[in-house]
């Protein structure tokens, strides 16, 4: 084949790139895109990348060997080398030549380190800026095909690469609670929407969309008019960790406590709005629920305190581990079975004192101490379910059937007492049976007369 990177790009037609790309990578579909281009500093660089309409790794084939080769003058120095594009984007097949750099004679590998270092920073920077003129000038053909396709290379150059962190960081896009079902937005796009008093980025980690709209972390903010970023796999919610800031505003978790959301509706003020005003505690009594509610499981709550942030939920635990990661922490885990290297660590617990369940429980902890414990260690599942804690939900099933018990038993007792259906019939049938009195007889008489 040709050397076609050392023409000027503008020469090289699509045909050509086409076979070139099949013969380079051995491969039988058409490129998605084409960075063909010419540098002189900080080295003279002739480069040609190609992006693959797909990978391989996501069919379990095993992890891509780098696929781009270094050459000098048109000689092939290095097939496939390591050192060109980081590890990140292995995905991306293509030609590196450039003849500043120095050959040993066994042309195995270069002889200056820092010239390669050089010349793995230009491309790779080169290659990002194609990236990000791609997503503002195709926004489709990005988020459509090449985003939907190797958005977890660009997680993992975030998570490994710091170097271009905050550059690969404006590449990744993400749902959001304000926008529709399947709609991606960027970091920027979410800070243009954001008022100027909002100090913080807000994610929120959750195996789907509907669960995350759903999730009882998000009531404070759809209260606040706040918009937060949904993650939906492990290595999201491990970008976020990472990244931390972004355009000087800090990236924190929904699921963190004393969240400063500025003013929003305290839960009894939308209660009287909406009309459903229903019991709820004092300061003092939710206080000493919270008092009860940590002593009868000291085990599992660290502490508990009331909270304003929820409105249709009981409970929530804050400041807790990641459940994405804690899954992903399971599934490496070498430890043998039945011994759990990773046990779960006491939670804080917040109430909503407003809410009738816990407005319930306190009324009857006093009279029905064993079924108000039930309820309440049903409470702190629930919590550890919505943090996505639970390891394992069967845990939940012996307490779910005594708590149906408990229901089905109360609902029995509170039922009117009726006859069965047969039985009523059977009186009915005995009803006319029953031998008519003279003067019912006297009366049919005189009124068949007539």
């Amino acid at each position: 084949m040709e050397a076609i990177w050392a023409k000027p790009p503008k020469e090289v037609t699509d045909e050509t790139h086409t076979a070139f790309y099949k013969f380079l990578a051995n491969a039988f579909d058409e490129p998605l895109d084409v960075l063909h281009y010419r540098a002189d500093a900080p080295l003279e660089i002739k480069a040609l990348f190609y992006i693959p309409s797909f990978h391989s790794e996501k069919h379990g084939m095993g992890r891509m060997e780098p696929g781009v080769s270094l050459y000098s003058r048109k000689v092939l120095i290095e097939a496939k080398s390591p050192d060109i594009l980081p590890d990140w984007l292995r995905f991306v097949k293509g030609v590196v030549d450039s003849e500043d750099l120095p050959l040993s004679i066994s042309r195995e590998k270069a002889q200056d380190s820092v010239l390669i270092g050089k010349l793995r920073k230009a491309v790779t920077r080169k290659f990002i800026a194609h990236l990000t003129k791609m997503s503002k000038k195709d926004p489709a053909k990005y988020k459509g095909e090449f985003y939907r396709e190797y958005a977890y290379f660009l997680k993992e150059g975030v998570c490994q690469d710091y170097e271009f962190q905050d550059q690969l960081s404006k590449l990744l896009y993400f749902e959001t609670s304000k926008t529709m079902n399947g709609e991606l937005s960027s970091l920027e796009d979410y800070l243009s929407r954001c008022t100027p008093e909002q100090k913080e980025i807000y994610y929120l980690c959750a195996p789907s969309r509907e669960l995350a709209m759903e999730s009882p972390y998000l009531e404070a903010f759809e209260k606040a008019g706040r918009e937060v970023i949904f993650v939906f796999t492990p290595i999201d919610d491990f970008v976020m960790a990472n990244l931390k800031k972004f355009e000087g505003r800090d990236i924190v978790t929904a699921e963190k406590s004393d969240l400063d959301l500025g003013e929003t509706k305290d839960s009894d003020e939308q209660g009287k709005e909406s009309g459903n005003v229903t019991e709820k505690l004092t300061n003092e009594e939710a206080a000493d629920f919270c008092k009860w509610f940590q002593k009868i499981l000291p085990d599992k709550v660290m502490s508990c305190k009331a909270t304003t942030r929820l409105s249709s939920s009981p409970a929530v635990v804050t400041n807790n581990e990641s459940g994405a990661m804690r899954r992903m922490m399971r599934m490496v885990d070498t430890v043998e079975a039945g011994l759990d290297s990773n046990p779960l660590q006491k939670q804080q617990v917040e109430i909503n004192p407003n809410h009738p369940i816990i407005a319930g429980i306190n009324s009857i902890r006093e009279k029905e101490p064993t079924l108000a414990k039930v309820c309440a260690e049903q409470i702190y599942d629930n919590c550890l379910v919505a943090a996505g804690l639970l390891d394992d939900g069967r845990s939940m099933l012996p307490r779910l059937n005594d708590i149906l018990l408990s229901v089905v038993k109360g609902a029995s007792r509170d039922l009117p007492i009726t006859p069965p259906a047969e039985e009523v019939e059977t009186h009915t049938e005995q009803i006319d049976d029953i031998p008519a009195t003279p003067q019912a007889e006297e009366k049919e008489t005189s009124t068949t007369e007539k």
